[in-house]
């Protein structure tokens, strides 16, 4: 089949819905199919440029070689474009060569421009991904509430087949009233992780000897986007709970990955808690180390704080590491935390800290809980099962 994926951000740029596309097209295109991904042009990484991405294969992708790889990307420079959101007009026309478009949403700009085009070409299958609610404050927030009204309804509602990474998080979502309206429509699907990048190995001792760590000692692990637009990942509520846990003389370090232009806030904040010698912010890490920094961790956190967070790509990263996790109880994050570690009340510093705690202080923790871990990623979310019954819902609608 010749498949259209749809996307508002896509690698370099880091974020969940991008790494979703990413190896969502990479195990389709090892199948014969072809693909290409829409997306914009102007996400680029602060060390790699799209250039320089495709060069590389699509990036390395962790210890694959590049030249495996294939880079399906069209980046498209928008004609408008305001964070996330970006207006493509190219798609009014260009879809109609392919079988099948699958758009992921949201996609600010751009999704109408898909509904539009569907509208004109029933024929033609369109798959929707519901990734995730959109979340801001003032009138950006009061934009979303608007569209979320208005015109999400008729987008979603175009799509021939809808799917979501779990429905416990539809029901709770922006879309569950649309998901209940026409139920048969919708399907479920986790996302995957490469189970081959991310495994459990050694301790990466350079990393910990050039952070001025001691490999010994608990270490936590946090990666996510510190943009704007990742206000929610509650960097901010792991500090606390660091802090907490410092005053309560527990000996902890933590790695922080992701970089944007909320990280100088998180780091001042660090440094005013007195915590500059136990965390050590990474900033942004080629995907082939991204791999190497999971294995120095023996604890993964994730602390959102709002629906925006809607499944938690890197809890798989880290469970496939053989790394356990915290994470925030929100819909669709806790159906994947549940499996492999803990969750505690969003935004509450004070349980995040004792349940770090409580993990740490238990010697046979490690041991037991990685190789649970391990197996739950290998079980339920490695990418070619999923591809499996994705690839399945393709060829009922072509046909």
């Amino acid at each position: 089949m010749r498949i259209a994926h749809i996307v508002c951000s896509y690698p370099p740029y880091y974020g969940g819905m991008g790494n979703v596309v990413l190896q969502t097209v990479q195990e389709l295109g090892k199948r014969g199919h072809d693909v290409e991904v829409i997306t914009p042009l102007y996400h680029t990484a602060p060390s790699t440029t799209p250039e320089e991405f495709s060069a590389q294969g699509g990036s390395a992708l962790g210890g694959e070689p590049a030249g495996k790889l294939v880079d399906y990307a069209r980046r498209v420079t928008p004609s408008i474009q305001y964070g996330n959101a970006a207006r493509i007009p190219q798609v009014a026309n260009e879809l109609d060569e392919f079988d099948l478009v699958h758009l992921h949403y949201p996609f600010y700009g751009t999704a109408n421009l898909v509904r539009k085009w569907k509208l004109r070409n029933p024929h033609k299958p369109l798959v929707i991904t519901y990734h995730m609610d959109s979340r801001a404050p003032g009138w950006k927030g009061l934009f979303f509430k608007y569209y979320n009204t208005f015109w999400m309804p008729r987008i979603l509602g175009s799509a021939d087949l809808l799917i979501a990474s779990s429905f416990e998080y539809i029901e709770a979502s922006d879309a569950a009233q649309i998901f209940h309206a026409g139920r048969d429509k919708w399907r479920e699907l986790p996302f995957g992780v490469d189970i081959e990048r991310f495994q459990p190995r050694e301790k990466p001792m350079d990393l910990f000897q050039q952070a001025g760590f001691d490999p010994a000692l608990p270490t936590i692990l946090f990666v996510g986007g510190m943009d704007p637009a990742h206000y929610f990942k509650g960097v901010d509520v792991l500090l606390k709970a660091l802090l907490r846990l410092k005053k309560n003389e527990y000996s902890v370090q933590a790695f922080f990955v992701g970089d944007g232009d909320l990280r100088a806030r998180y780091e001042a904040q660090a440094k005013g808690y007195g915590l500059q010698e136990s965390v050590k912010f990474l900033g942004y890490v080629e995907d082939a180390l991204l791999p190497i920094v999971y294995n120095a961790a023996d604890l993964f956190v994730l602390p959102s704080t709002t629906r925006g967070e809607a499944f938690g790509m890197v809890l798989l990263e880290a469970l496939a590491s053989g790394v356990p996790v915290v994470a925030s109880d929100l819909a669709g994050v806790r159906s994947v935390a549940e499996e492999g570690g803990m969750v505690f009340p969003p935004g509450d510093d004070v349980a995040l800290a004792e349940g770090i705690a409580g993990y740490i202080t238990d010697p046979q923790n490690k041991e037991d809980f990685s190789a649970v871990a391990r197996q739950i990623a290998i079980e339920t979310y490695s990418w070619p099962r999923i591809i499996d019954q994705l690839e399945d819902w393709y060829t009922e609608l072509v046909q």
